[in-house]
Protein backbone atom coordinates (compact mmCIF):
# COMPACT_ATOMS: atom_id res chain seq x y z
CA UNK A 1 0.00 0.00 0.00
CA UNK A 2 1.18 3.72 -0.92
CA UNK A 3 0.80 6.29 2.07
CA UNK A 4 1.39 9.85 1.18
CA UNK A 5 1.68 12.72 3.49
CA UNK A 6 0.96 16.21 2.62
CA UNK A 7 2.80 18.88 5.16
CA UNK A 8 1.41 22.54 3.93
CA UNK A 9 2.92 25.51 5.73
CA UNK A 10 1.08 29.05 5.40
CA UNK A 11 2.26 32.53 5.73
CA UNK A 12 1.45 34.65 8.38
CA UNK A 13 -0.45 36.86 6.27
CA UNK A 14 -2.34 33.60 4.54
CA UNK A 15 -1.28 34.48 0.71
CA UNK A 16 1.00 32.18 0.25
CA UNK A 17 1.37 28.34 1.64
CA UNK A 18 3.87 25.72 1.23
CA UNK A 19 2.92 22.15 0.31
CA UNK A 20 5.84 19.39 1.02
CA UNK A 21 4.76 16.06 -0.20
CA UNK A 22 6.17 12.66 0.87
CA UNK A 23 5.26 9.28 -0.75
CA UNK A 24 5.92 6.23 1.20
CA UNK A 25 6.20 3.68 -1.33
CA UNK A 26 6.61 0.00 -0.70
CA UNK A 27 9.52 -0.39 -3.37
CA UNK A 28 12.39 -1.60 -0.75
CA UNK A 29 14.87 0.86 -2.75
CA UNK A 30 12.39 4.01 -2.20
CA UNK A 31 14.01 6.40 -0.12
CA UNK A 32 11.72 6.62 3.07
CA UNK A 33 14.38 8.49 4.76
CA UNK A 34 14.92 12.29 3.42
CA UNK A 35 15.06 15.95 4.17
CA UNK A 36 13.63 19.16 2.55
CA UNK A 37 14.15 22.59 2.45
CA UNK A 38 11.78 26.00 1.48
CA UNK A 39 10.77 29.49 2.53
CA UNK A 40 8.34 31.08 4.17
CA UNK A 41 7.46 34.90 5.09
CA UNK A 42 11.78 35.16 4.84
CA UNK A 43 12.11 32.34 7.16
CA UNK A 44 13.78 28.73 6.22
CA UNK A 45 12.03 25.93 6.78
CA UNK A 46 13.84 22.34 7.08
CA UNK A 47 12.03 18.79 6.88
CA UNK A 48 13.14 15.70 8.41
CA UNK A 49 11.64 12.67 8.10
CA UNK A 50 12.65 8.88 8.62
CA UNK A 51 10.18 6.10 7.74
CA UNK A 52 12.32 3.06 7.13
CA UNK A 53 10.82 0.84 10.50
CA UNK A 54 7.21 2.36 10.66
CA UNK A 55 5.06 0.66 11.31
CA UNK A 56 1.30 1.15 9.61
CA UNK A 57 -1.63 -0.31 12.00
CA UNK A 58 -4.87 -1.99 10.70
CA UNK A 59 -6.34 0.53 7.83
CA UNK A 60 -5.19 3.23 9.40
CA UNK A 61 -3.06 5.71 7.27
CA UNK A 62 -0.90 7.23 10.20
CA UNK A 63 2.24 5.27 11.19
CA UNK A 64 2.08 3.85 14.56
CA UNK A 65 5.05 3.55 15.75
CA UNK A 66 8.75 3.24 14.75
CA UNK A 67 8.94 6.96 12.99
CA UNK A 68 9.75 10.20 12.87
CA UNK A 69 8.61 13.88 11.40
CA UNK A 70 10.34 17.04 12.29
CA UNK A 71 9.78 20.32 11.24
CA UNK A 72 12.45 23.05 11.78
CA UNK A 73 12.17 27.20 11.67
CA UNK A 74 15.11 29.78 12.99
CA UNK A 75 16.80 26.84 14.41
CA UNK A 76 13.65 25.56 16.62
CA UNK A 77 12.02 22.51 16.06
CA UNK A 78 8.59 23.63 15.87
CA UNK A 79 7.05 20.45 15.13
CA UNK A 80 8.39 16.80 15.77
CA UNK A 81 5.77 13.67 15.34
CA UNK A 82 6.06 9.76 16.22
CA UNK A 83 8.20 8.10 19.04
CA UNK A 84 11.53 8.52 17.53
CA UNK A 85 12.32 11.57 19.07
CA UNK A 86 16.01 11.21 20.34
CA UNK A 87 16.93 9.57 16.90
CA UNK A 88 15.44 13.09 15.20
CA UNK A 89 17.37 15.19 17.51
CA UNK A 90 20.60 13.32 17.61
CA UNK A 91 20.60 13.81 13.40
CA UNK A 92 19.47 17.36 13.21
CA UNK A 93 21.21 18.98 16.16
CA UNK A 94 18.65 21.55 16.71
CA UNK A 95 17.10 22.77 19.98
CA UNK A 96 13.59 22.08 20.63
CA UNK A 97 11.31 25.14 20.58
CA UNK A 98 9.81 26.49 23.77
CA UNK A 99 6.46 25.93 22.50
CA UNK A 100 4.58 22.26 22.18
CA UNK A 101 2.80 22.24 18.70
CA UNK A 102 -0.78 21.66 19.68
CA UNK A 103 -3.39 19.31 17.45
CA UNK A 104 -6.51 21.59 16.60
CA UNK A 105 -8.22 19.55 13.93
CA UNK A 106 -7.49 16.16 12.62
CA UNK A 107 -8.94 15.14 9.02
CA UNK A 108 -9.54 11.92 7.62
CA UNK A 109 -11.23 10.29 4.60
CA UNK A 110 -12.48 6.70 5.15
CA UNK A 111 -13.95 4.42 2.36
CA UNK A 112 -16.15 1.65 2.92
CA UNK A 113 -20.17 0.20 1.95
CA UNK A 114 -21.92 0.74 5.28
CA UNK A 115 -19.40 0.54 8.29
CA UNK A 116 -16.18 2.91 8.50
CA UNK A 117 -14.02 2.95 11.47
CA UNK A 118 -11.63 5.31 12.56
CA UNK A 119 -9.77 6.10 15.78
CA UNK A 120 -9.02 9.63 17.71
CA UNK A 121 -7.68 10.60 20.93
CA UNK A 122 -10.03 12.54 23.13
CA UNK A 123 -8.18 12.30 26.31
CA UNK A 124 -4.23 12.79 25.96
CA UNK A 125 -3.51 10.64 29.09
CA UNK A 126 -5.06 7.62 27.65
CA UNK A 127 -5.37 5.36 25.10
CA UNK A 128 -6.99 6.24 21.24
CA UNK A 129 -10.60 5.38 20.83
CA UNK A 130 -12.18 3.37 17.89
CA UNK A 131 -14.98 4.73 16.77
CA UNK A 132 -17.41 3.59 13.85
CA UNK A 133 -20.36 4.50 11.90
CA UNK A 134 -22.51 2.13 10.35
CA UNK A 135 -25.93 3.16 8.32
CA UNK A 136 -28.49 1.18 6.50
CA UNK A 137 -29.81 2.87 3.79
CA UNK A 138 -30.89 0.55 1.01
CA UNK A 139 -33.96 -1.75 1.07
CA UNK A 140 -37.14 -1.45 2.07
CA UNK A 141 -36.63 -0.48 5.74
CA UNK A 142 -36.29 2.85 7.35
CA UNK A 143 -32.82 4.40 7.28
CA UNK A 144 -30.99 4.35 10.17
CA UNK A 145 -27.25 5.27 11.81
CA UNK A 146 -25.38 3.93 14.52
CA UNK A 147 -22.29 5.71 15.97
CA UNK A 148 -19.84 3.31 18.32
CA UNK A 149 -17.27 4.41 20.59
CA UNK A 150 -14.91 1.69 21.81
CA UNK A 151 -17.34 -0.83 20.55
CA UNK A 152 -20.63 0.94 22.94
CA UNK A 153 -23.61 2.17 20.90
CA UNK A 154 -23.63 5.95 21.98
CA UNK A 155 -25.81 7.38 19.41
CA UNK A 156 -28.59 5.64 17.30
CA UNK A 157 -30.42 7.47 14.62
CA UNK A 158 -33.47 6.24 13.37
CA UNK A 159 -35.82 7.96 10.45
CA UNK A 160 -32.60 9.16 8.61
CA UNK A 161 -33.95 11.09 6.06
CA UNK A 162 -35.43 13.23 7.81
CA UNK A 163 -33.19 13.54 10.89
CA UNK A 164 -30.02 13.23 8.53
CA UNK A 165 -28.13 16.61 10.09
CA UNK A 166 -27.62 16.32 14.03
CA UNK A 167 -25.42 16.47 16.54
CA UNK A 168 -25.55 15.00 20.29
CA UNK A 169 -23.17 14.99 23.45
CA UNK A 170 -22.09 11.90 24.52
CA UNK A 171 -20.45 10.30 27.22
CA UNK A 172 -16.35 8.70 26.61
CA UNK A 173 -14.35 7.95 29.72
CA UNK A 174 -16.78 10.26 31.78
CA UNK A 175 -15.96 12.97 29.38
CA UNK A 176 -18.47 14.67 27.36
CA UNK A 177 -17.55 14.76 23.17
CA UNK A 178 -20.03 16.45 21.18
CA UNK A 179 -20.79 14.77 17.81
CA UNK A 180 -21.74 16.49 14.41
CA UNK A 181 -22.92 14.31 11.75
CA UNK A 182 -24.24 15.24 7.67
CA UNK A 183 -24.75 12.57 5.58
CA UNK A 184 -27.50 14.42 3.26
CA UNK A 185 -25.61 13.16 0.36
CA UNK A 186 -25.71 9.44 1.25
CA UNK A 187 -29.59 9.80 1.24
CA UNK A 188 -30.08 12.30 -1.58
CA UNK A 189 -27.20 12.59 -3.68
CA UNK A 190 -25.97 10.02 -6.33
CA UNK A 191 -24.20 7.21 -5.16
CA UNK A 192 -20.48 8.09 -4.05
CA UNK A 193 -21.04 11.80 -5.25
CA UNK A 194 -20.37 13.05 -1.77
CA UNK A 195 -19.27 11.62 1.67
CA UNK A 196 -20.99 11.74 5.33
CA UNK A 197 -19.33 14.33 7.52
CA UNK A 198 -18.56 13.31 10.86
CA UNK A 199 -16.97 15.69 13.71
CA UNK A 200 -16.20 14.93 16.93
CA UNK A 201 -14.85 17.23 19.44
CA UNK A 202 -14.24 16.51 22.78
CA UNK A 203 -15.48 19.01 25.41
CA UNK A 204 -18.72 20.23 27.23
CA UNK A 205 -21.09 22.13 24.78
CA UNK A 206 -20.27 26.14 25.28
CA UNK A 207 -23.52 28.12 26.37
CA UNK A 208 -23.99 31.25 25.23
CA UNK A 209 -22.95 33.25 28.48
CA UNK A 210 -19.18 31.39 27.98
CA UNK A 211 -19.30 32.67 24.57
CA UNK A 212 -20.24 36.56 25.66
CA UNK A 213 -17.48 36.41 28.32
CA UNK A 214 -14.88 35.61 25.87
CA UNK A 215 -16.10 38.11 23.44
CA UNK A 216 -16.19 40.76 26.13
CA UNK A 217 -12.42 39.98 27.28
CA UNK A 218 -11.35 41.60 23.61
CA UNK A 219 -13.26 44.93 24.17
CA UNK A 220 -12.89 47.94 25.92
CA UNK A 221 -15.24 49.03 28.29
CA UNK A 222 -14.47 52.39 28.22
CA UNK A 223 -15.76 53.13 24.40
CA UNK A 224 -17.18 49.58 23.73
CA UNK A 225 -14.66 49.18 20.82
CA UNK A 226 -13.67 45.16 20.23
CA UNK A 227 -10.79 44.08 18.57
CA UNK A 228 -10.17 40.50 17.21
CA UNK A 229 -8.42 38.14 19.97
CA UNK A 230 -4.88 36.32 18.93
CA UNK A 231 -3.80 33.94 21.10
CA UNK A 232 -0.36 32.44 21.23
CA UNK A 233 0.03 28.87 22.91
CA UNK A 234 2.13 30.78 25.98
CA UNK A 235 -0.91 32.32 26.92
CA UNK A 236 -4.15 30.54 25.79
CA UNK A 237 -3.83 26.71 24.87
CA UNK A 238 -7.24 25.02 24.05
CA UNK A 239 -6.90 20.98 25.23
CA UNK A 240 -10.03 20.02 22.77
CA UNK A 241 -9.11 19.06 19.63
CA UNK A 242 -11.41 17.61 17.17
CA UNK A 243 -11.55 15.15 14.28
CA UNK A 244 -13.55 15.47 11.31
CA UNK A 245 -14.08 12.65 9.40
CA UNK A 246 -15.24 12.11 5.83
CA UNK A 247 -17.27 8.99 4.93
CA UNK A 248 -17.92 8.17 1.00
CA UNK A 249 -19.47 5.35 0.58
CA UNK A 250 -18.85 2.79 -2.15
CA UNK A 251 -21.61 0.63 -4.41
Amino acid sequence: MNHTLNLKVDSTRGDFSYTCKIQVKPWYFWNKKGYKSFEVDGHQVEVYWDLRSARFVGSSPEPGSDYYLAMVSDEEVVLLLGDQKKKAYKRMKMRPSIVEALLLVKRESVFAKKSFATKARFDEKRKENDIVVESSTFGNKEPEMWISIDGIVLIHVKNLQWNFRGNQTVMVNKQPVQVFWDVHDWLFSVPGSGPGLFIFKAGPVEVESEKEERVNEGCDSDNGSCASGYYSTLSYAPSESCLVLYAYKLE
